[in-house]
């Protein structure tokens, strides 16, 4: 299933992220894809504030993984734009993370595709033509999502652009 979504400001991509996080069970794991300024971090930063978690959420990119507790769910944030090889991959153990009774999301995830379980919800996000416009393509792949599709597609209803609803 693949659904689409859009924002116009930096604050309704937090919004849309923690409107999604709400669907979050533990074990799920989100994968992020765009280019640089595309608003990953900003998406990941609502879905922490979904997952119910205070405090500061910044982008792992130099340590490429941060943890964070105190939510409804424990919310691993990973970033491997700086991978170099898909079997660093193997390093973060992200198998390990995902039995955390935890939320795994992965900033630059399509750069992992072939090393993630075939149970995953993928959110790719296009830069639009104002500053902060953004469009949302939602890929869910596997049992737990797919079975969340109805649920999804509720949340993703106040942002679904103008030509999706038509």
């Amino acid at each position: 299933m693949r659904a689409v979504a859009a924002t116009a400001e930096v604050e309704a991509t937090r919004a849309l992220g923690a409107a999604l996080a709400e669907l979050a069970r533990p074990g799920d794991l989100v994968l992020l894809a765009g280019d640089l300024g595309a608003g990953k971090t900003a998406f990941a930063q609502g879905f922490a504030r979904g997952l119910g978690i205070r405090g500061p959420v910044t982008s792992p990119t130099f340590t490429l993984a941060r943890e964070y507790d105190g939510g409804r769910l424990r919310f691993h944030h990973l970033d491997v734009y700086r991978m170099e090889q898909l079997e660093e991959v193997v390093d973060i153990n992200l198998p390990e993370l995902l039995d955390d009774d935890a939320v795994v999301l992965v900033e630059w995830g399509d750069a992992i595709l072939p090393a993630v379980p075939a149970d995953f919800l993928e959110i790719r996000i296009t830069l639009g033509e104002g500053d902060d416009d953004r469009t949302f393509e939602l890929r869910v792949v596997g049992p737990s999502w797919a079975g969340r599709l109805r649920a999804v597609s509720a949340v993703l209803a106040p942002w679904s652009p103008p030509e999706a609803s038509a």
